[in-house]
């Protein structure tokens, strides 16, 4: 899936950023530094026009636009959504019908479900560094006491949606950083997203150390799995992931426009899906199946899943869940129901299809 065409955020202006921009990009000047700071300064904060900036930095209107398109780009100017949290607004029915925040993404009606995916990864790319910059911070403040501060560690899942936030983050360094693969994913018999290039992607946004988890999204038979988290090496990964303080994932559908690469991948045989529709499945978040109504412990493909179970998830302290396309609403709703989110960034149009779905089956 191609991001050349992947859209730019708006919002609400803010001064230039401070520590953790991006750096100049190779063979940037002082000068050119400095004329990409003077232009975002005079347009961002002081609301000079395009005209008079050109007249003061002695360039064209087109020149200007560059820098403040760069300044962007380099960090030095962030953007940042004040969600409306009034009575009544999306927002506020989430947090009191689902106890979760969300964060709504308003996708204009009649666009690609691509297009629609990408904006809600670059809204939830942005809000993933928001709370790793915040984590980060908390670790180093001088409230947190003397000694060593124990490396701050992020559970990220792999699949469609996850490969589209990876690809709209902006590059922000986070000294002590590790990024763990939450969940299998080796051996796809189609294309998908790479978990390795996933991964790879994460660790060069953030500058972070990187540890992937080399095992099949689901294996072929319980007593296999069983044996591999008998190993070291995987017992390993699990305890670093056991000591996550952000998990970060998409929502799988069973059906849909885009595919989930869980059902799409090869992953599961034609005979397991049949097995997963005749118990109800929805969909899935880090390959554990889930039903409508947010049950899983007792799906029998679950035995064999490789990702950490919604209770596992629950010890994650935040966990941050990226939902695009309202064929994902009945498996949006399971997870949610399942409690496995305590942040999430949705779509307007599935939002309230979820809502939506859950009033429908409250209804007497």
């Amino acid at each position: 899936m191609s991001t050349d065409d992947r859209p730019r955020t708006g919002g609400r202006r803010t001064g230039p950023g401070g520590p953790g921009g991006r750096a100049p990009g190779p063979g940037a000047t002082g000068s050119e530094v400095s004329r990409v700071y003077e232009a975002a300064s005079m347009y961002y904060v002081q609301a000079e026009t395009m005209e008079v900036i050109a007249r003061h930095l002695g360039c064209s209107r087109s020149t200007v636009s560059r820098l403040l398109a760069r300044a962007r780009d380099e960090g030095v100017v962030r953007i940042e959504l004040a969600a409306p949290w009034g009575a009544g607004s999306l927002e506020a029915r989430f947090a009191a019908e689902m106890g979760v925040r969300a964060q709504i993404v308003p996708v204009r009606e009649g666009t690609t479900e691509v297009h629609r995916l990408q904006q809600v990864a670059a809204v939830a790319a942005a809000r993933l560094v928001e709370i790793v910059s915040a984590l980060a911070y908390q670790d180093h403040r001088p409230a947190a006491g003397p000694g060593a501060v124990e490396p701050l560690v992020i559970g990220v899942a792999w699949g469609t949606t996850m490969n589209e936030v990876v690809a709209a983050l902006p590059v922000r360094r986070v000294p002590g950083l590790t990024v763990v693969q939450l969940n299998g994913a080796s051996d796809p018999l189609h294309e998908g997203p790479s978990a390795g290039q996933m991964l790879a992607g994460l660790g060069q946004a953030l500058g972070a150390r990187t540890i992937g988890f080399p095992v099949p999204a689901f294996f072929d038979q319980v007593g296999a799995r069983e044996a591999m988290w008998a190993e070291r090496s995987v017992r390993r990964v699990l305890g670093v992931a056991a000591r996550a303080r952000l998990a970060v994932f998409g929502v799988g559908a069973v059906e849909g426009p885009l595919p989930s690469q869980v059902y799409q991948g090869g992953h599961l045989t034609r005979a397991d899906m049949e097995v997963a529709r005749r118990e109800g499945v929805v969909g899935d978040v880090c390959t554990v199946l889930l039903r409508e109504d947010g049950t899983w412990a007792d799906v029998d493909l679950n035995a064999r899943a490789t990702g950490p179970t919604p209770v596992q998830l629950t010890r994650v302290p935040r966990r941050l869940c990226v939902v695009a396309g309202t064929w994902k609403a009945r498996a949006c709703l399971a997870a949610l129901r399942a409690r496995v989110a305590t942040d999430l960034v949705i779509d307007d149009a599935t939002a309230r299809a979820v809502l939506a779905l859950a009033q429908q089956k409250e209804a007497p």
